[in-house]
């Protein structure tokens, strides 16, 4: 949404463009406080204003804007034209096709590419590109993209599939809910993990104070249900290099349930991994880390391995995909780094 347009009259045709479920911890809260703290980059003024329209609906009913929100709530926001995500403009963006049928493609994003549009990224993403190579041929999923059957965030590089039927997206989609499609992704994370293997569980919802992360919850009645398999793959003392396996697939999944455990992703700013969160205070060393940061400007995660069955020919299928550049590079510092010094050392 253009936050620098003015909030219409609702009209009889509405369209929603934000929805947002008060998890169970939330607190009472005025809505157009809460609202502010889930969309970024607008005014409460505007909030209010909307709300004073009619346009912020709760549980399907009009409030004003100092209405508590209480857990459960359904919040919508709803204005007379449809979101701009739902205007997907065919863009020339070439795609890293890894293997392609009638039935499906098998992509590998870059870092960098937004999957599919949403505030902030109306233009430049996988969608977008999607649409100028297939045009309107792909199946619609459930939330109306086309052909996405999962998907993964902005900065985290690997494989993706996508649906070209309607056949291929509900046989695939179902996979995915029951668990039976293989996701593997590598992982650099913070600190020493002393386990070689374990397992993580916690349920997956929004945090109550930043709305821009997602947190583990030990409430089961708070959140989606989540588990991830990890394994240590090569230690360099202050980091570790991991392969992380989804029984689930939640937002966000990895990065909040390693943070969870105390090894938060290695530069992962939303959640505090581009500080220095192990090693010495030597000069030296803070120079290292921040040349790492440099090679390496993005979470360290990668989505190495995809398996599946075919929707058609019921193969498991199974693909394989180099780690990025960048990613390589940050490694071999750490091996490097971790050869020639102690923990003790600079």
């Amino acid at each position: 949404m253009d936050f620098n347009e003015e909030w219409s009259e609702p009209e009889e045709a509405l369209f929603e463009h934000f929805r947002f479920e008060v998890p169970k911890g939330q607190g009472l809260m005025r809505i157009d406080k809460y609202l502010q703290l889930q969309i970024p980059n607008i005014s409460r003024n505007k909030l209010q204003n909307a709300a004073d329209s009619g346009q912020v609906l709760v549980n399907e009913t009009a409030v004003k804007s100092n209405y508590k929100v209480k857990p459960d709530d359904v919040i919508r926001i709803v204005l007379s034209h449809p979101p701009f995500e739902h205007k997907i403009i065919p863009e020339d963006i070439p795609l890293d096709i890894v293997y392609e049928d009638e039935a499906l493609v098998v992509i590998n994003k870059p870092p960098g590419l937004v999957v599919h549009p949403g505030h902030g990224n109306y233009t430049g993403t996988l969608v977008n590109a999607l649409a100028y190579h297939y045009g309107n041929r792909l199946p619609l999923n459930s939330s109306e993209r086309p052909g996405l059957v999962h998907r993964i965030d902005k900065d985290t590089s690997g494989l993706l599939v996508v649906a070209k039927t309607e056949q291929a997206m509900t046989h695939l989609a179902k996979q995915f809910e029951e668990k039976t499609s293989e996701r593997e992704y590598i992982a650099l994370v913070w600190g020493n993990v002393v386990d070689d293997a374990g397992t993580i569980e916690g349920n997956i919802a929004r945090h109550v104070r930043d709305r821009m992360q997602m947190a583990v919850f030990d409430d089961p009645e708070i959140g989606k249900h989540a588990v991830t398999h990890y394994r240590v793959l090569e230690r360099f003392g202050y980091v570790t290099l991991v392969a992380c396996q989804l029984e689930t697939g939640r937002t966000h999944q990895i990065r909040v349930h390693m943070k969870h455990i105390g090894h938060t992703l290695f530069n992962d700013e939303r959640y505090g991994g581009n500080a220095i969160l192990k090693g010495t205070t030597f000069t030296k060393y803070k120079q290292f880390v921040e040349n790492c940061f440099k090679v390496l400007p993005r979470q360290a995660l990668h989505a190495k391995t995809l398996g599946f069955m075919h929707p058609i020919s019921n193969e498991f299928m199974r693909f394989d995909s180099e780690i990025p550049h960048d990613l390589v590079e940050c490694i071999d510092k750490w091996r490097t780094y971790s050869k020639s010094h102690t923990l003790d050392e600079d």
